[in-house]
């Protein structure tokens, strides 16, 4: 036989064996979409077990277990090798302003500035980028400064004398607005507002807003266009993605937004799933009251956000006495009590979740005794208290007694230390920031950050409910390490826990058969690591649906 003869007959074969080769993977039957194997699977099911892998079949997990065994009985289209990287469930935001988030993308960033000198430097370089319109910007916070006490207007106004500008500080509860600003608003030196402040010296306007007074500038705003408000929402989306957030709970929108993200989730361009509280207001009651619970796949409306009392950074927390630092002031409520106790009411009446912010122990008192009323004992409610910042020891009980959620953000407290203790006197500060103390209540707590008052990355909320340290290290043995929360209680307060009380603990929050498969990749593992670096672990990748939404370049 030729040479050539040998080599021709050889193409035929190879030709032969490829082609049906590639016949056979065409013709591949598939019975599932996506094999995750070779990882740490933290299933955070009831009894904390790991697994090696997982299956996901329509979106949803099918199995999960060893991974030979899966692989042997299912083929899938699409193969994960985590690398022996800890898996976990997709992290759940209990508490969250994503939308107002997504818009201060779009705006003059003020977060982490350090004087009133810096900011208006910010201001002036955003003025020069964005020449029309209102100047709006959000994070600053006169703690970090070395003068420790609210600017004034005067720069603001010699530098924007006709265009209108409004700061609001971090906690969202105060801002400063310029005399054009206040011009619109139509504010008066020594005017007056129930549940609010507007600072005034020597009659005249400083440009201080506290709590109310903040939106009688805020409601002079024209509404951000179509395009601003879909950017906001998709820009916010990509940033929780990078740290592994698959649900967040948007904490306040008006009943109109609900249209937008139910679209933008249709489109499939916002894939974040949400859980939506409805401010209080008339208009948002009559909605939702008349349309009954919206839920979809990715949507959940069914709770109303409202506010009792302000922040105590901007001195607007209602306490039982005086603030320590400012004597013959307790701060104040923001509305009356028959306000709460006719919203509670009807809240109970129509099967709605009731989500009150409450900072201050008055506050959270009144809060807890009417909650006590409308829910009569023992329920399945779940009505939440925000923050649940400071609570007097003998109004602890009442979460327990009446089933009464404490939905708490531990960067809360690693912010707040510097200073907190000026605000409340060392004995009423031993009893804020409780975390430990209020799991104790109902065997179960979840977890937020507040963000954009905090940074969005849930790692850092597991490092501040488990070391109670800022991201210096501070304090070297923890604030009040006593109510430190353990790494488990950690992880589910910002997974099952944290679905439980969205009413969603059987679809999602833990890797389970039959639940959302959401889930994120992390390189380092949670249950392991050493405190101190905690906060440096990465997110690899994130899913949602088993679909890979994000991936760490």
């Amino acid at each position: 036989m030729t040479d050539k003869l040998k080599s021709t007959l050889l193409s035929l074969v190879c030709a032969a064996f490829f082609g049906c080769n590639n016949h056979n993977n065409a013709n591949k039957e598939y019975n599932a979409d996506l094999l995750v194997k070779n990882a740490t699977v933290y299933t955070v099911d009831s009894t904390f077990k790991t697994a090696q892998a997982f299956v996901v079949i329509g979106g949803k997990i099918a199995a999960v277990g060893n991974a030979d065994t899966l692989e042997n009985k299912y083929t899938a289209k699409e193969v994960v090798d985590a690398g022996g990287k800890p898996v976990y469930p997709g992290f759940i935001d209990a508490h969250t302003h994503f939308y107002q988030y997504g818009l201060g993308l779009q705006e003059v960033k003020l977060d982490g500035t350090k004087s009133w000198a810096e900011i208006v430097d910010s201001v002036q370089n955003y003025s020069k980028r964005n020449t029309e319109g209102w100047i709006i910007g959000r994070g600053w916070d006169q703690n970090d400064w070395t003068k420790k006490q609210f600017p004034e207007k005067a720069k603001l106004d010699s530098l924007f004398p006709v265009r209108p500008v409004i700061l609001v500080r971090v906690d969202g509860h105060a801002a400063i607005a310029n005399q054009a600003a206040l011009n619109i608003a139509g504010i008066k030196p020594d005017q007056k507002i129930e549940g609010g402040q507007i600072e005034t010296v020597k009659g005249k306007l400083t440009g201080i807003l506290v709590d109310n007074a903040v939106r009688l500038v805020q409601h002079k705003i024209p509404e951000p266009t179509d395009q601003i408000a879909d950017q906001a929402l998709l820009d916010a989306q990509s940033n929780c993605f990078a740290v592994g957030l698959t649900t967040v709970d948007e904490c306040g929108l008006n009943y109109p937004m609900i249209n937008r993200l139910a679209q933008l989730q249709h489109k499939g361009s916002l894939k974040m799933r949400m859980y939506v509280m409805l401010s209080d207001n008339p208009e948002n009651f009559e909605y939702l009251f008349k349309r009954g619970v919206f839920k979809t796949p990715r949507l959940n409306v069914r709770a109303f956000k409202v506010y009792a009392d302000g922040a105590l950074g901007s001195r607007g927390a209602c306490l039982l006495q005086d603030y320590s630092d400012r004597p013959k002031w307790k701060g104040f409520l923001l509305n009356t009590p028959q306000h709460y106790q006719e919203v509670a009411q009807k809240l109970a009446d129509k099967g709605f979740q009731m989500c009150t912010h409450c900072i201050g122990d008055s506050a959270n008192r009144l809060i807890l005794n009417i909650y006590s009323k409308a829910l009569k004992g023992k329920n399945d409610r779940r009505w939440r208290i925000e923050h649940a910042q400071i609570v007097s020891p003998q109004d602890m009980k009442l979460f327990a007694d009446y089933n009464i959620i404490p939905s708490v953000q531990p960067t809360h407290a690693t912010s707040d230390m510097y200073w907190a203790g000026q605000r409340l006197g060392e004995k009423r500060l031993k009893t804020a920031y409780a975390y430990k103390e209020l799991l104790k209540q109902n065997g179960w707590i979840p977890l937020g950050t507040d963000f954009p008052v905090e940074n969005i990355n849930p790692l850092y909320t597991f490092y501040a409910a488990t070391e109670r340290k800022d991201l210096k290290g501070y304090p070297e043995g923890g604030f009040q390490k006593e109510n430190a929360l353990s790494r488990m209680e950690a992880l589910r307060g910002m997974t099952i826990w944290a679905a439980r009380a969205n009413f969603e603990e059987k679809e999602k929050g833990s890797i389970e058969v039959g639940k959302y498969a959401d889930f994120v990749i992390l390189d380092q593992d949670l249950m392991k690591a050493k405190g101190d670096e905690l906060p440096k672990v990465k997110v690899l990748k994130t899913y949602i649906n088993g679909e890979k939404v994000y991936e760490k370049k």
